[in-house]
């Protein structure tokens, strides 16, 4: 395949020499357990990111969400997120399957700074854990449990630049890409409709969020 991009920074010699280091804050602000800082932070995120890859380096990000604290924290050391019903494509559990690393962010409405943790995962099944997450009268049939490596706060540029909470920089609904539309697109070779998919999303929606 052709590579367009010509200037390309292939060395962290490379990189050091064009944008610097670190300063010793940055540095040293990393912490391999769950304090108590961190356990707050995690039981007021409704939303999470979750990057994992496959043994080839495939990477894929997938958000988990639910009610704020929906993650449990079982030690020091461990947490586990639950697995809502989804698309059943599992994107994430097949990648941990074959490669056990995971990144995560942990996201708090109104709040800039997010909540980074990175470590080892693996598919859970264990009823005493699960049961502690049951929502909405349904027990998740599986979970992802992770063993904590790092944990440290990231900072709010991203979302200053962004301006995601600030809803005075929302564009309106009508302007707003819609996904049904994008769906029936991409899998036109299917014959689907706009409409037939508008109507899976909505019964998705309505019936299987847990």
């Amino acid at each position: 395949m052709k590579n367009i991009f010509q200037h390309i920074i292939d060395s962290e010699q490379q990189l050091r020499e064009l944008c610097g280091y670190p300063n010793e804050v940055v540095q040293n602000k990393s912490i391999t357990v769950i304090d108590r800082h961190c356990r707050d932070f995690i039981a007021r995120s409704p939303l999470i990111f979750v990057a994992t890859s496959d043994s080839s380096g495939n990477c894929d990000v997938s958000p988990r969400g639910d009610g704020e604290g929906f993650v449990l924290v079982v030690d020091d050391k461990h947490l586990v997120i639950p697995e809502r019903p989804g698309n059943r494509r599992f994107d994430s559990l097949r990648n941990l399957i074959s490669n056990p690393r995971v990144g995560l962010i942990f996201m708090i409405p109104s709040l800039e700074e997010t909540l980074r943790i990175n470590g080892r995962a693996c598919i859970v099944k264990d009823p005493l854990l699960l049961n502690q997450m049951e929502a909405h009268g349904k027990t998740p049939v599986l979970g992802i449990g992770v063993e904590v490596e790092e944990c440290y706060i990231h900072c709010a540029k991203a979302f200053k630049r962004s301006h995601l909470w600030d809803n005075q920089y929302w564009p309106s609904k009508e302007s707003l890409p819609k996904p049904a539309a994008i769906i029936a697109e991409h899998a036109k070779h299917l014959g689907v409709s706009v409409d037939d998919v508008a109507k899976g999303l909505k019964e998705s929606y309505e019936k299987r969020l847990y």
